[in-house]
């Protein structure tokens, strides 16, 4: 069974009538307003627009007060992998990443894949080194371009062996 792939995550109430504002992981707006059921049919949504700011604004059929939008913070809107359409050359899904055992290209075992995150230029692949520093960093990141990351699949990730040094 594959793990859902999630969307977007609630950040918080919006006005007072249950609103939610959303963080997105995908592409956009648009491919969060194509589903309207997430959580293996725990939410509904009935609307969603743009902030303006790179994330969304949402109705939920559950969701029909602040302190119900309240409740729902941090929660992450999900959907089955099989929902979503198939991925082209050079494209993931975080979920598929995470937990990726990761080596360099000279097959040096140097962690696990903890988390993709984007502060805005590109993707970071996070990773958490294995067996554990008992001095220095316990994670480090690497940016997901060609010249660091040089394969992945459902079984590893390789990284260049420069980018895994202290």
């Amino acid at each position: 069974m594959t793990k859902p792939v999630t969307l977007a995550a609630i950040a918080g109430a919006h006005g007072v009538a249950g609103e939610v504002r959303l963080k997105l992981f995908g592409e956009g707006v648009a491919m969060l307003a194509a589903h309207k059921s997430f959580n293996d049919g725990a939410l509904t949504l009935l609307k969603v627009r743009e902030d303006g700011k790179g994330g969304a604004i949402a109705r939920l059929a559950e969701s029909k007060s602040r302190a119900d939008a309240e409740k729902l913070r941090g929660t992450v809107l999900t959907v089955p992998r099989e929902a979503l359409p198939p991925l082209g050359e050079g494209e993931f899904y975080h979920t598929d990443l995470i937990g990726l055992p990761v080596v360099t290209d000279a097959g040096e075992a140097v962690g696990i894949v903890a988390a993709i995150e984007n502060f805005g230029a590109t993707d970071l692949v996070e990773i958490t080194r294995e067996p554990v520093p008992a001095k220095g960093p316990k994670t480090f990141m690497v940016p997901m371009i060609p010249a660091a990351v040089i394969e992945w699949d459902d079984a590893r990730m390789v990284i260049a062996a420069g980018f895994a040094e202290d």
